[in-house]
């Protein structure tokens, strides 16, 4: 049992159980010579702490034992090995007679019971000279010189060793019971209800203390490391004493029981500084008395286990072994980041649409206000050889590293394909993460491996090729769209920019594609490059889907808008090619048979349209209405003009070559009217024709020609014509015939012989105009290979005999 001790001096005593320096071959030492003259006696009433052995059966499993059994006494039998009892006064009177010699003021030690004491019954004996406030207050120096007098009872060194050997006691331990400086501030009940002074304060270093197996495991709770570490040391130390000394070769399970019980709280504090290390950072301030704790306390497990190269064999126990704490704090800093990289919030994708790049956005925050955490308040708490810093940028990206590679393995579309890939390429080493200068210099990134793995990567930038085509070809589907129905159907007119139709669709497909490539280039080079072959290739397919909705569109609606439009898509598509050459710096071979393609149907739509407005006006060329001017004469200019007058706002060459094909066409179809078959008119009526078509060869030939035309060699065709008809003389119808020869080479004997029938002359007369006329054409000019008459099929002129 444990009786009452008091101190009525703020004083800190210390009793333990040590080899005096007698016995280690030296000088006594004494702190306070006058004790060995002014000892004084113990009063009887006085209680004195006493360490008795216990039998092993009678403690139970997961308490320590205390003391060892071999210093059992048989007249103790029965008392636990966890408490401590009290001395007999009778005891305590005949280790007094045995003091005569040796002083130590802070510690009482054991001694050997006498040779002739079985090892059974032995006592290691601790007594205190205390005294009570009534002694106190008989002799106010009796405390003061009894605690300077204390007993130094110590065991010899021979007999120390030799009971060692032949029990497997502790060697060289000392119990360690330490007292506040007030009593009346820290005294604490312990089990027997009795009070003793508890507030223990830390000496250098902590020695281990006999308590159970539950008072080790609460100071682990309540994170007394220190003391516990040397409370299991200590137990550690016993058990492994008596293993050598073969005290369980009759009791092996017992022996497994202390083994078990040893590991389990070394497990205990492992598990106690995995979770000081993850909560470093859950907590606003940094605990540094904890950590630097925690740092005395690996540095104390690696001097006490030394790694001597030798591991623990399957089936064998841990005693002794390095429990390798720092290891454990190692993991520990991984699981940290682990954590709070996985506590970063994340919204859910059906929240909102830009979750990832907001999750993104919170990793890089709160892991930068970590890592200027660690470098703050965290690193000072650790020596220089924990590298703390590097440990946890290290833990940090592989959490991060395991973190995106999760991410990345999810279905991700587009935004969120791009926002991880320039996450990884331009954020996370640059200033806005671990290349802040509030990191530097300890946050080091140079030597950190790749975030995510050259697989991981190029599967990240495939996956961002195959959505970026779906992206891109939406994209275009949706300029497509817009131009229908905002543009065709609602018949908006282009806009006109330096004379010239507008159309936006240039500038949104160069859009298009540089901001892809704008976005991918910052990624890198490689899928910059990847991005415009995909934009191409779209381009190819769309470009010719374009076009058939245009012309869909044109073929379903007679709108006045066609022409407009297709010379403003007819513009930009020389934009586009002029900006992919020169901007991108692509090869468009194969974009400019693909757009040619298009002009040409786009061309071919435009004339047809134009013959279908012009050939009902053709027709009615020197029919009875037409002669009689029921028809105004500028109404085939006017529908000509319809189509051609926007044709001037086209870029050139294309304007201008389909201008010169549209007046041609129009001076072909007038003179292929002119020159059918007709029934004989009389002088009145050619008369009238000539003026007609000379009138209407003037207004259509000056209006194509103030449009832009510069087919001014087909305006005397139409004139020739009419003066051959309105001609009476044949000496001048000759030389009408002459210069409509010389103008137009490559006309025929049937066109010249249809023009003189329209105008009258009998077979003779037509045939020796003609011979006159083909002599003209013996030597032609040439007109640099441009033709008309070859163009117009000649009708059969069938005489009358």
């Amino acid at each position: 049992m444990t009786e009452v001790m008091n101190t009525r001096e703020p004083v800190m005593e210390e009793f333990a159980l040590s080899q005096t320096p007698e016995e280690e071959g030296g000088p006594s030492s004494q702190t306070f010579p006058e004790s060995r003259e002014k000892y004084p006696k113990l009063s009887k009433r006085l209680p004195s702490i006493v360490v008795e052995p216990t039998e092993s059966g009678e403690v139970e499993s997961g308490e320590l034992r205390w003391p060892p059994d071999d210093l059992k006494s048989a007249e103790d039998k029965g008392l636990h090995g966890d408490q401590r009892v009290c001395v007999q006064q009778q005891q305590q009177m005949d280790l007094e007679d045995k003091m005569n010699t040796e002083l130590d003021p802070r510690s009482v030690t054991s001694e050997p019971a006498s040779p002739t004491s079985s090892a059974g019954e032995e006592k290691m004996e601790v007594t205190s000279e205390l005294s009570s406030p009534t002694s106190h207050s008989r002799d106010s120096g009796f405390f003061e010189r009894g605690i300077k007098t204390m007993l130094s009872i110590r065991k010899s060194k021979r007999s120390l060793n030799k009971e060692s050997v032949g029990t497997g006691t502790w060697k060289g331990k000392r119990l360690s019971l330490r007292f506040s400086k007030s009593y009346e501030e820290n005294k604490t009940t312990i089990c027997n209800g009795v009070e003793e002074t508890g507030e223990k304060i830390e000496a250098e270093p902590i020695q281990g203390k006999p308590l159970s197996v539950m008072e080790i495991n609460e100071l682990i709770q309540k994170r007394q490391l220190l003391e516990a570490f040397a409370s299991i040391k200590y137990l550690e130390d016993e058990t492994i004493a008596e293993r050598d000394a073969e005290k369980y070769k009759d009791n092996p399970q017992e022996f497994v029981r202390k083994s078990k019980d040893v590991d389990l709280l070394y497990n205990s504090i492992t598990n106690a500084i995995q979770s000081i290390v993850v909560g470093t950072l859950e907590h606003p301030t940094v605990e540094d008395t904890m950590l630097t704790s925690l740092v005395t306390l690996i540095a104390r497990e690696e001097a006490a286990h030394p790694n001597t190269g030798n591991t623990a064999g399957p089936g064998s126990d841990l005693l002794g072994m390095p429990r390798k704490w720092r290891e454990e704090w190692r993991e520990a800093v991984d699981e940290s980041a682990r954590k709070r990289v996985l506590r970063v919030p994340m919204a859910l994708k059906e929240e909102e649409s830009s979750w990832l790049d907001l999750h993104l956005g919170l990793l890089q925050k709160h892991l930068s206000e970590d890592l200027l955490k660690i470098k703050l308040s965290v690193k000072k708490c650790y020596p220089e050889e924990y590298q703390v810093c590097d440990m946890y940028v290290e833990a940090f990206h592989k959490a991060i590293a395991s973190h995106l590679q999760d991410l990345s393995q999810r279905p991700l579309e587009f935004n969120e394909l791009y926002a991880l890939l320039d996450w990884v390429a331009n954020i996370y080493h640059s200033e806005l993460f671990l290349g802040h200068p509030d990191l530097k210099p300890e946050v080091k990134t140079e030597n950190l491996s790749l975030l995510l793995t050259p697989a991981d990567w190029d599967k990240l930038k495939n996956n961002y090729i195959a959505s970026a085509k779906g992206k891109i070809k939406s994209y275009f589907g949706n300029i497509l769209r817009l131009e229908l129905t905002e543009k065709w159907e609602k018949e908006v007119h282009p806009e006109v920019k330096e004379n010239l139709y507008h159309s936006s669709l240039s500038f949104d497909i160069q859009t298009i594609i540089g901001e892809h490539m704008k976005i991918s280039g910052a990624i890198s080079k490689s899928l910059e490059r990847k991005t415009l072959e995909l934009c191409l290739a779209e381009l190819h397919e769309f470009i010719p889907r374009f076009g058939e909705e245009f012309v869909a569109w044109s073929t379903a609606w007679d709108s006045p808008i066609f022409a407009p439009y297709f010379a403003a898509y007819v513009n930009s598509f020389h934009d586009l090619m002029s900006g992919l050459e020169t901007v991108f710096k692509v090869n468009t071979e194969e974009l400019q048979k693909i757009l040619a393609a298009l002009t040409r149907n786009f061309t071919n739509i435009f004339l047809n349209k134009l013959r279908t407005k012009a050939q009902p006006l053709l027709k009615k060329i020197l029919t009875k209405d037409w002669i009689l001017a029921t028809e105004r004469p500028d109404s085939l200019a006017s529908a000509v003009s319809q189509f051609s007058k926007h044709l001037q706002h086209m870029r050139e060459p294309t304007g201008q070559e389909l201008l010169r094909d549209v007046h041609k066409y129009v001076v072909r179809e007038y003179i292929m009217q002119v020159i059918k078959p007709r029934r004989k008119m009389n002088g009145e009526t050619r008369q009238q024709v000539s003026e007609k078509m000379n009138q209407e060869a003037r207004i259509l030939n000056n209006t194509l020609i103030d449009q832009g035309s510069d087919s001014d060699w087909l305006l005397p065709a139409i004139h020739h014509i009419a003066n051959i008809i309105g001609e009476k003389k044949k000496d001048k119808i000759k030389e009408y015939v002459k210069e409509l020869c010389q103008d137009y080479p490559d006309i025929r004997k049937e066109h010249i012989l249809a023009i003189l029938a329209l105008r009258g002359l009998g077979r003779t007369k037509r045939a020796a105009i003609f011979r006159q006329g083909y002599r003209a054409l013996e030597s032609p000019d040439s007109r640099d290979g441009s033709t008309l008459f070859a163009e117009i099929d000649a009708p059969v002129i069938i005489s009358c005999f």
